[in-house]
């Protein structure tokens, strides 16, 4: 019954149903999909957050950005390329991975945090699929590299950088 519900929500474009990477390896993946608001404003305004004051301080906040800065990162790279999300049962996680011919070509995590890290799982899963263009989205105000060869972005900046990546034939 509520899959009908969430299949009628995703024809209207209201949510976003985020499929699972599921490429041939010997891991354990998980297999269910992620669902997002496409509209943050109705993420707000369902819990009748009417201000950014209330937003900072509500258990919304996270899960807003995160949706938000996925929907706008999948609505910018085009119908050319493929969004999934990757976690193992092990906790290896990658937000957003961005697939082009057949391949995961960019790995995105998304952090709320002004100077965001990205963690052990995040290194794990860009291992386990071999995806050298790893990308953190966070909050702050500035581009910057970070360890193992993430790049910490602002949202714009990220927009930028996964289109380019995926014009360039020599992308990794």
């Amino acid at each position: 019954m509520i899959g009908r519900y969430i299949d009628l929500l995703v024809d209207l474009m209201l949510v976003r149903r985020l499929q699972p990477w599921s490429g041939n390896l010997a891991k354990r993946l998980v297999k269910s999909p992620k669902i997002y608001v496409r509209d943050s404003g109705l993420v707000h305004a369902l819990p009748e957050i009417g201000t950014l004051h209330q937003l900072l301080g509500h258990p919304v906040v996270g899960p807003s950005w995160e949706g938000f800065v996925l929907e706008t990162l999948i609505v910018a790279v085009g119908p050319d390329v493929a969004p999934f999300y990757y976690r193992t049962a092990d906790g290896a996680e990658i937000d957003l991975v961005i697939e082009q011919a057949g391949k995961p070509k960019v790995a995105i995590e998304v952090k709320r945090a002004s100077a965001p890290q990205a963690e052990r799982g995040f290194f794990v899963a860009c291992d386990d699929l071999e995806i050298e263009n790893r990308i953190v989205v966070g909050a702050g105000a500035e581009d910057y590299s970070a360890k193992g060869g993430v790049k910490v972005r602002t949202l714009l900046s990220a927009v930028s950088e996964v289109r380019e990546i995926l014009r360039s034939p020599f992308a990794a």
